[in-house]
């Protein structure tokens, strides 16, 4: 039986797709099923490939939500594009046949799940976030079951018709293996000297230049107390690396406890999470529960540009829960950040209560439940499951 997946074309959709590809995989009923996904070309689509997903890419298009010449023409030209896509999606599907298409949301999505339902396929959607992304919203509709990442009391922003019994609080998929480090692997991998607590600073999958910007000017106040493990992003790591060499001749004897990376792939994340202290990271969907799955405390910096201020309303929830502190954007300065970290690390009892609060907030088997439902609408299974409930929900 073959089952098609789609999504919008960055890590926080292709990631959580490969933990439910994972789950499948491990199911007995392995050998009667093949994965293909479909969506627009991106440099994400290789970690499908090397997981044995055949891929088809299609054309795709944003639509820009806020008004300028710019926006309006270039929306003018992606309707054509998203049109193109759908025509390219329908004839795929037409060749694929697929028992079931699962969609992860986002722009890439759009043309397969409205290709999928004029063909009658069942459709499986997942929302990341609590404020439901443009094209999520577009094609909850089409949708047999809709998996939330968040209790629905705290996910706003579906069309009001849905019927709720679509709805499941499953929690955002994860790869297993990354909560699967070790410590001491970590050490010796990262080349940690285990003198000083171990801060991880991640920006997602491509970095964040804004966050780097504001380490790098209290850099070596922040490695006078801490070990840093920095996920600059790909593209950020040469000037990155051309900075902090400038930075590290007015005092090289801090230089081993900074350890700059482009790119932490998941053989290294995974150990970084366990030699993590405390974690720094943008507030997509993606990163919180992988953080929140490894029990860490966090300070989550929302992107403002993010959809719907999606990352902003994740992140505050997280906080709610005591599991987080946020800082936005504009407050993001040297002296505000260096106060936070001053404050966690001379009060060791809240960051252990907000280890605590972390562990209950994960759902790490999401990717489980998501695969067994799926087992279940080929016929594989009867998954007579309750609602999943976590303490967030409470």
């Amino acid at each position: 039986m073959r089952i098609v997946f789609c999504g919008g074309g960055t890590g926080g959709h292709t990631f959580p797709i490969i933990a439910i590809i994972r789950e499948l995989k491990k199911s007995s009923f392995s050998s009667n099923l093949e994965f293909f996904y479909i969506g627009p070309k991106d440099s994400f689509l290789e970690n499908l490939i090397k997981k044995g997903v055949k891929v088809k890419t299609i054309k795709a298009g944003k639509i820009r939500r806020y008004i300028t010449p710019v926006s309006v023409f270039s929306n003018f030209l992606n309707i054509f594009k998203i049109a193109g896509g759908c025509i390219q999606a329908y004839l795929y599907l037409g060749q694929i046949k697929p028992r079931l298409i699962f969609s992860k949301g986002g722009y890439g999505s759009l043309p397969v799940v409205l290709a999928g339902s004029h063909l009658d396929i069942p459709i499986f959607l997942h929302e990341s976030d609590t404020i439901p992304g443009w094209t999520n919203r577009i094609t909850a509709k089409y949708a047999k079951r809709i998996f939330l990442a968040f209790p629905q009391k705290y996910t706003k922003g579906f069309p009001k018709k849905i019927p709720q019994n679509r709805f499941l609080f499953v929690g955002n998929p994860i790869r297993e293996e990354i909560t699967k480090g070790d410590k001491e692997a970590g050490k010796k991998i990262f080349n940690l000297t285990d003198e000083k607590p171990v801060l991880l600073i991640l920006g997602g999958s491509q970095g964040a230049q804004r966050i780097n910007d504001v380490i790098l000017l209290c850099l070596l106040d922040i490695l006078k107390l801490f070990e840093v493990i920095h996920q600059c992003g790909k593209n950020n790591l040469e000037e990155m690396e051309l900075q902090t060499k400038v930075i590290f001749q007015k005092n090289e004897d801090l230089k081993k406890y900074y350890h700059l990376y482009g790119f932490l792939d998941e053989e290294k994340l995974k150990h970084a999470y366990k030699v993590a202290d405390l974690v720094i990271s943008r507030a997509g969907a993606g990163s919180i529960f992988e953080i929140l799955a490894n029990g860490l405390p966090s300070i989550l910096v929302p992107l403002p540009e993010s959809a719907q201020n999606h990352q902003r309303e994740n992140a505050y929830l997280i906080e709610k829960f005591g599991a987080s502190l946020v800082i936005e954007q504009t407050n993001f300065k040297p002296h505000f950040l260096l106060k936070k970290l001053y404050l966690f690390f001379s009060k060791p009892e809240l960051l252990k209560e907000m280890r605590k609060k972390a562990k209950k907030l994960a759902i790490p088997n999401s990717a489980k439940l998501i695969a067994k439902y799926i087992l279940e609408e080929l016929g594989f299974i009867d998954f007579k499951n309750s609602r999943p409930y976590n303490k967030i929900n409470g």
